[in-house]
């Protein structure tokens, strides 16, 4: 079955049990996308965002928000503005670490790009540590009970096109503390084989230690689509660490399944990026995800991780 076939059956037979959008205010003339996962710090609860004209692309900022309403986020003002693309955030060792992208131009066109890794306990005052390889985006960490961090990586070129068959795949490996974390080490993860097939490419998002010893994964899982489009679609992949595999690949969601919108280009109209989940007293998770390169959608689904243990909160 094709990817687009397993899409098709997903949407027959989908469970979405709530969409919304998320507002962000203070940002006027701005689109805000492809955020973090809300989280709380020191008794207060933000969201990182990639803020970015609607008509420009590779020219964003990442600025912090604060909650202020349901499915309402507002700008921190004097908070640290970082010139980065999809941020994204971890708790390790009791710190916030948040990355994203860096993209580096020269005479206006795009020479490289790079993870770059902030940390700190201040949200107005995170200190920049490391980068990650040339060329590669969507480099993620998680923290195990023991101390151990896994690291996420995502290489694209044409050389994994051609040794895979895949735009892109996911490597992984582990370090004992994040001085450990280099670009080599980084660009020389195992790759985690039979993830995406030909012509396929995706990435890791946000990562979550279950209990079982398994690491749950809320990933993008993406092929071309008809007219040149790119379809990026929200999944859950169940990666065993000790045996280094992928037991189970779950869509949870599609961009059909958050409120309708505009989308940065034509191509991106069947976008969904996501940021990761937020669990729920009622037991289902709130599932957040930028939409169309232009905003930030919220649907509630059933737990992702059912049959392979409860999320270790951290």
């Amino acid at each position: 079955m094709t990817l687009h076939d397993k899409r098709l059956e997903f949407e027959k037979n989908k469970k979405i049990y709530e969409s919304k959008k998320v507002t962000f205010i203070g940002v006027d003339g701005f689109d805000v996308y492809n955020c973090s996962i809300p989280f709380s710090w020191k008794g207060e609860n933000y969201i990182y965002g990639r803020v970015e004209k609607h008509d420009e692309w590779a020219r964003s900022w990442v600025k912090l928000f604060k909650k202020t309403g349901e499915d309402e986020y507002t700008l921190v003002p004097g908070s640290m503005v970082y010139q980065l693309e999809d941020p994204y955030i971890a708790k390790i060792n009791n710190i916030l670490v948040m990355g994203g992208t860096h993209v580096e131009k020269v005479n206006g066109q795009i020479s490289t790009y790079r993870g770059y890794f902030y940390k700190g306990d201040d949200l107005e005052d995170l200190y920049y540590f490391t980068t990650g390889p040339d060329y590669m985006k969507d480099i993620r960490l998680v923290q195990f009970p023991s101390g151990k961090i896994g690291v996420f990586s995502r290489p694209r070129s044409e050389e994994i096109l051609k040794q895979y068959g895949c735009e892109s795949m996911i490597g992984y490996t582990e370090i004992n503390d994040l001085s450990e974390l280099t670009p080599d080490l980084v660009q020389n993860a195992r790759i985690i084989p039979n993830i995406f097939s030909e012509g396929e490419w995706g990435g890791c998002n946000q990562a979550y230690i279950l209990d079982s010893g398994k690491i749950g994964i809320i990933g993008h899982h993406c092929y071309h689509g008809e007219n040149d489009t790119q379809v990026y679609m929200n999944v859950a992949f169940i990666f065993d660490p000790a045996e280094h595999k992928i037991i189970e690949n779950r869509i949870l969601a599609t961009r059909p399944c958050y409120p309708e919108g505009i989308a940065k280009r034509p191509n991106l109209v069947d976008c969904a990026f996501p940021a990761g989940i937020v669990m729920r007293e009622d037991g289902k998770a709130d599932l957040y995800s930028g939409i169309g390169d232009s905003e930030v959608g919220r649907v509630t689904i059933d737990y992702p991780f059912e049959g392979y243990g409860k999320i270790i909160s951290k």
